[in-house]
C-alpha cells in the first residue's frame, strides 16, 4: 500500500496539482492584501468609508455582514480576471508552439524532396 501511494504522490499531475493550490493560495492572500489596502480605501473615498468589512445592516437581533461579502466578491473578480489572463497568455504562447511544430524545418524538406527522388529513381 505504501507502494502504490508513492506512485500516486510521483506523478506529475498530483505534484502540479499541489503546486497550484500552494501557489494559489499565495496569491489569494496578495490579493486580499490588493482589495484590502488599496481598492476597498480607493472605493471608501466615493462611500464615505474606508473597510467595506464593517459594512452591516442589521434586523432585529440578527446581523447581515454585507461588507465581508462585498469583499469577498471583488477579491474573487480579481482572482478569476488574473486566471483568465494567465490563461489566456498560455492558450497564445501554446498556439505559437504549435504553428511552430507545423512548419517543418529546412532539413525535413530537403529529406522529404531526397526521399521523394529516390522513390522515383526507384521505379
Amino acid at each position: 500500500m505504501l507502494k502504490e501511494f508513492k506512485t500516486f504522490i510521483a506523478r506529475g499531475s498530483v505534484i502540479d496539482m499541489a503546486v497550484g493550490i500552494i501557489v494559489g493560495a499565495a496569491f489569494t492572500s496578495i490579493v486580499k492584501s490588493l482589495v484590502n489596502n488599496l481598492i476597498n480605501p480607493l472605493i471608501g473615498l466615493f462611500i464615505g468609508r474606508i473597510d467595506l468589512s464593517n459594512l452591516v445592516l442589521t434586523v432585529g437581533d440578527a446581523q447581515f455582514k454585507y461588507g465581508s461579502f462585498l469583499n469577498a466578491v471583488i477579491n474573487f473578480l480579481i482572482i478569476s480576471f488574473v486566471v483568465f489572463l494567465m490563461v489566456k497568455a498560455i492558450n497564445t504562447f501554446r498556439k505559437k508552439e504549435d504553428k511552430k511544430a507545423e512548419t517543418p524545418s529546412e532539413e525535413v524538406m530537403y529529406l522529404k524532396e531526397i526521399t521523394e527522388l529516390l522513390k522515383k529513381n526507384k521505379d
